[in-house]
């Protein structure tokens, strides 16, 4: 694989994003990620598995320059890999840990949301579903979720905002589980993940069916409408114009 990398050490499994300073997500990202966590849930010496990213960014998100290229057709058809991704990760079998080593902003966001425990980095990363501040709306999976954790006051303040919280501020708010400094992060994670490791795996899959199914059910509903709307916005003038005037990544 070209971005993604896999180190395996006693029954984990660490995913590492690895595309330039900020890790943006393109298709090719999504595509490896995909067949990545495919291959774990059915290894059976994985018994847990880490998400990082290299560097100082875990991902700042969509690659906005690269999808500026695309016609509407194909933004929709990376975009229903990418929520098809999350999805697979909000039931992935396994104990999925995001261990946030810089900025986590808008589909890097989503993407640490769905897994089942968060660690940041304490310092100047920031985490946030910023997306309405370049005029781009959200989709149906990544409200339920973000919805789940900080419920629907605290959600809707944090998504109408975009505001770019610290790791002590996505604690309090309920966007993490721990903040950790960057040189305790990978012990630290790989602490979480050997907990969760040590549970029956079987009773574990079956658990986590039972919480989330029943909403990934109602997400599955609604994601494809919320898809056509997203794209909608992103073609339209103003959100066009804004996201033609970024500079970087978001």
């Amino acid at each position: 694989m070209e971005f993604v990398r896999v180190e395996k050490t006693d029954g984990i499994a660490k995913v590492i994003l690895s595309r330039g300073k900020v890790n943006a997500i393109n298709e090719f990202v999504i595509d490896e990620l995909t067949a990545c966590f495919k291959e774990l849930a059915g290894d059976a010496q994985t018994r847990a598995v880490i998400i990082s990213g290299q560097g100082k960014f875990f991902t700042y998100g969509f690659d906005i320059p690269e999808f500026l290229n695309y016609k509407k057709d194909e933004f929709l058809r990376y975009l229903t890999k990418f929520t098809d991704f999350y999805g697979d990760v909000f039931l992935f079998p396994k104990p999925v840990i995001a261990a946030l080593n810089g900025h986590t902003m808008a589909g890097g966001c989503m993407i640490a949301i769905a897994c089942d425990y968060r660690i940041m980095v304490s310092g100047k990363a920031k985490m946030s579903l910023n997306e309405i501040n370049f005029g781009s709306s959200l989709f149906a999976g990544s409200v339920e979720i973000i919805k789940l954790w900080l419920g629907q006051k605290n959600a809707e303040t944090a998504v109408y905002n975009g505001a770019m919280y610290t790791a002590e501020e996505a604690f309090q708010l309920g966007l993490i589980h721990q903040v950790c400094t960057e040189a305790d992060l990978e012990a630290n994670a790989r602490g979480i993940a050997k907990q969760f490791a040590a549970k029956d795996g079987v009773a574990f899959r079956s658990i986590k069916h039972l919480l989330r199914k029943p909403l990934a059910d109602e997400i599955k509903k609604r994601e494809k409408d919320s898809l056509l709307e997203f794209v909608d916005i992103w073609y339209s003038e103003n959100t066009w114009n804004n996201l033609q005037g970024k500079t970087i990544q978001s």
